[in-house]
């Protein structure tokens, strides 16, 4: 029901191409996993993503678990049913959301106590129960329960987190084991576990080796682009992919700037997701291979031309900058929504190019033209507009 296939290796880097199988379809890799927090991709219709090709989304289980419950989920026959996404889904377990509301949570070795953001109603995560609500959610990969920490914390608390996440790691195996499939089949739900240990290459290297011992069907990379450095994003990324599985798939949780994705890709990682395309596409911010623009500028007022040319999302085809400036200014929220499907559309081609470059034996020339051609701060962000969230 779930497995990975490796199609073609880069020689000169630790980039791959392959193809994660699932239920319900086939996921090429390198992959950008569009986040849907609560069952949608804010401002695009799942059609509008299908049309894109995009083939899996990821969903937030913290906020799933409190809006709209598990009731209600169940009663749908899970997410997929809920909310019409047909392809698969990946679920974080959320860990990572009661990291980044830490004011209202507390952390033992049994779990997360942590109160609600929405009416302050107190609740109790162990790693059995975040996969008790995957299971409603029904998706198709889920995540064990983790302990990630605000970067430059101290190696105590570091070597703490590592040992309650594979201990968890531990737990959330033999839960998923308990409850198979139809006709004692395997669970219909690949567990991935999630490799933290801050930028100390020891506890990385230990956490990475006690989750190879329990032969989970993925492993993720967790606890980046939390604070720190692009060279030392890429470093850890690269130290850590190195210890996993070359015969499962790999996953950077939460990184996904398009040089990222490049870079990420070139360490073998084969499985991204990241807020960046859709939120910044609300406030303004849309992405070329020349790199980034912020529509807001006056520059773009008389700019009668595409986004970017021969892009094929409704956006680039049909309306100029000028046009979707206008928008903006204005405050219109069809402006979020055609940026947000030019972004989705432009990291899809991103990511279906760069596959193919490894799959035809070039990949370290697309690399270096990328990045010849690519200026990251090319326009600075727009400041985020609460009217167009």
């Amino acid at each position: 029901m779930f497995s990975f296939q490796l199609a073609n290796r880069c020689s000169e880097t630790s980039a791959r191409a392959g193809e994660v199988l699932t239920s319900r379809g086939k996921i090429p890799t390198p992959v950008f996993m569009p986040v849907g927090t609560l069952g949608a991709i804010k401002g695009v219709l799942y059609p509008e993503l299908m049309a894109l090709e995009v083939p899996i989304t990821l969903a937030n289980t913290y906020h799933l678990y409190l809006r709209p419950g598990e009731a209600v989920l169940k009663g749908a026959g899970g997410l997929h049913k809920f909310c019409g996404w047909e392809r698969p889904i990946l679920t974080d377990s959320g860990g990572f959301q009661i990291f980044s509301l830490a004011q209202l949570s507390k952390v033992s070795d049994e779990g997360y106590a942590f109160q609600s953001h929405i009416d302050g109603s107190r609740h109790f995560f162990t790693p059995e129960r975040a996969l008790e609500v995957q299971r409603a959610i029904g998706s198709d990969i889920a995540m064990q329960l983790d302990q990630c920490l605000a970067w430059g914390s101290s190696p105590a608390l570091v070597t703490t987190s590592v040992d309650r996440t594979l201990a968890w790691a531990r737990r959330s195996r033999d839960e998923m084991a308990r409850h198979p499939g139809p006709q004692g089949d395997p669970s219909p739900q690949a567990l991935f576990g999630i490799v933290q240990g801050e930028g100390i290459a020891e506890e990385r290297a230990r956490c990475a080796a006690g989750l190879v011992e329990l032969d989970l069907p993925g492993y993720a990379i967790g606890g980046l682009s939390v604070g720190e450095n692009k060279e030392t994003l890429y470093r850890v990324c690269g130290e850590t992919a190195a210890l996993l599985p070359a015969q499962k798939p790999r996953y950077l949780m939460g990184v996904g700037a398009p040089e990222d994705l490049v870079e990420g890709a070139a360490r073998g990682i084969d499985m991204f997701d990241c807020v960046l395309a859709t939120r910044n596409a609300r406030n303004a911010t849309v992405y070329t291979r020349a790199g980034r623009l912020n529509l807001r500028n006056a520059r773009h007022e008389h700019a009668h031309e595409p986004i970017e040319a021969g892009c094929p999302c409704p956006a680039c085809r049909r309306h100029t900058r000028a046009y979707l400036r206008h928008l903006f200014k204005c405050d219109e929220m069809n402006a979020c929504t055609l940026a947000t499907l030019h972004n989705l559309a432009f990291f899809q081609r991103l990511m279906t190019d760069l596959r193919a470059s490894i799959l035809e034996g070039r990949f370290p020339q697309w690399r270096a033209d990328f990045h010849k051609g690519y200026r990251a701060a090319s326009e600075p962000l727009a400041p985020e507009n609460s009217a167009t969230l």
